[in-house]
């Protein structure tokens, strides 16, 4: 669990934080989207067998609001998902402050809406943003490992869908749809991301309850 919520932080913050604009040749918005989603796919097959595959406290409450997951677990799987958050974002505070100039109150991938959006986006905007595209990535989640669905390839179109989700909302809010990422680069950045980290916590906590409520009342099968 620590494992996999670390690789996502390192991999997908660590790659806008070391990578989008890089001098001359950066990867931009799509290379961050890929490096999201891509290591969701990786460790989900590394590693999905042993834990569920859970690294996102909104896909934690989504499961469990679907009928998928314990009520006992919850807590200690959401708590284990930001101690790896914060792991991963210290080692990329590590490397990133390795470069001369490196200035972390910058941003640091943190989400933010308002002066603090990449495009400059309303908390409103923010809200709806956040909202849709989490229920959205629950009902793939929920869809994908349905046992009516074809074997083996939930981890691939779990990690597309991830990489959907941030070509669409990099501009508004530079993507969180997990509270454990926006945590664990919100403590290091360490002022205005810590003071729109609520927005990163309740609006993707909601958006996984109603994608799970969603596809439990409309989609799954019925007994």
């Amino acid at each position: 669990m620590v494992l996999f919520g670390w690789c996502l932080v390192f991999g997908g913050c660590g790659s806008a934080v070391l990578a989008a604009a890089f001098p001359e040749l950066g990867i931009g918005f799509l290379g961050v989207a890929l490096a999201f989603g891509l290591t969701v796919v990786t460790m989900a097959y590394a590693v999905g067998h042993i834990s569920g595959g859970h690294f996102n406290p909104a896909v934690t409450v989504g499961l469990f609001a679907g009928g998928r997951f314990a009520a006992k677990d919850v807590i200690p799987y959401v708590i284990v998902q930001v101690i790896g958050g914060i792991a991963a974002a210290a080692v990329l505070y590590v490397v990133a402050s390795g470069k001369a100039g490196f200035n972390v109150t910058s941003g640091f991938a943190s989400n933010g809406y308002g002066e603090h959006s990449p495009g400059g986006y309303s908390l409103q905007a923010a809200i709806v943003i956040e909202l849709v595209l989490v229920a959205f990535f629950l009902i793939v989640i929920h869809g994908t490992t349905d046992k009516r669905a074809p074997a083996g390839f939930a981890p691939l179109a779990i990690g597309l869908a991830l990489t959907l989700i941030h070509l669409i909302s990099i501009p508004v809010t530079n993507t969180s749809v997990n509270p454990a990422r926006s945590t664990g680069v919100a403590l290091f950045q360490g002022t205005w991301a810590l003071q729109q980290l609520w927005v990163f916590w309740l609006v993707p906590l909601v958006g996984g309850v109603l994608g799970g409520l969603i596809y439990r009342g409309l989609l799954a099968e019925k007994k």
